[in-house]
């Protein structure tokens, strides 16, 4: 893996925590994302992509390049 870069996704929230459980409600926070439509860029690691899978429902992730 060394000298193999990293790439980046876009995260965007679609939904709203609202009625979800606490621990959905702060990995949103954790990747950034708080408020609807809301959008960030985060480099691509496995870290990253757990919690995305976490809250799926509630977010849309494109490949940046």
């Amino acid at each position: 893996m060394a000298g193999k870069k990293q790439g980046t996704v876009r995260v965007t929230q679609i939904a709203s925590p609202i009625r979800r459980p606490q621990d959905q409600r702060q990995t949103l926070i954790g990747l950034g994302l708080n408020k609807m439509h809301r959008t960030r860029e985060l480099e691509d690691t496995p870290a990253v992509r757990g919690m995305i899978r976490k809250v799926s429902h509630l977010v849309r992730v494109e490949e940046v390049e």
